[in-house]
């Protein structure tokens, strides 16, 4: 159980400068699955940017045993807010884009994202459930990130993509080797 826990801690640490970032939710389960996932996975900062029904009760309950991520979770009027501070920004698409910048599938950007936190806080940002991210608010990040789907649909429920990107994180940052820290 000890060796169990320090591993959870030091997956903890090494994803501690990284921000799951939602973008105008609408529906407040969404909000509780997404703090469920994160816990799960050892994530701790959830940003909401004018989320429609927060706090809720349906955050709450579907949240189960992560209250205390919706507890602390910072809530923002805009998208620079949310952002202050962060080096590096990744946007999540199910839609094909015509892009100038870098694109990456979920276990790719997860990687990606290990090593950028050595270099500050970083931000993973998703849309809003019904339109995703605005052409805008993508030219913000500086990589595209999409989750590989069946051809046929695409478009995964706001708390399913959450899921699949912290695991993601989790599971690179249980195979990466901690890094030593960058001499001042």
């Amino acid at each position: 159980m000890a060796a169990r826990t320090r591993a959870a801690d030091m997956i903890g640490t090494s994803l501690q400068g990284l921000r799951i970032v939602l973008v105008e939710p609408s529906h407040p389960g969404n909000i509780g699955a997404a703090a469920r996932a994160m816990k799960v996975m050892g994530l701790r900062h959830l940003v909401l940017i004018n989320p429609r029904f927060f706090p809720d009760p349906e955050a709450t309950a579907l949240a189960s045993g992560a209250e205390d991520i919706l507890d602390t979770a910072r809530v923002c009027a805009d998208l620079d807010t949310a952002l202050q501070g962060c080096h590096k920004v990744y946007g999540t698409s199910a839609r094909d884009r015509r892009i100038q910048w870098p694109s990456s599938n979920a276990r790719e950007a997860a990687g990606e994202i290990l090593a950028d936190l050595g270099n500050g806080d970083c931000a993973l940002l998703f849309g809003r459930e019904r339109t995703g991210l605005t052409n805008a608010e993508l030219d913000r990040c500086q990589v595209l990130v999409h989750i590989p789907t069946a051809e046929e649909y695409h478009s995964l429920n706001l708390g399913q993509a959450v899921q699949v990107l912290v695991y993601e994180l989790h599971i690179a940052a249980r195979t990466t080797p901690p890094q030593p820290a960058a001499p001042p």
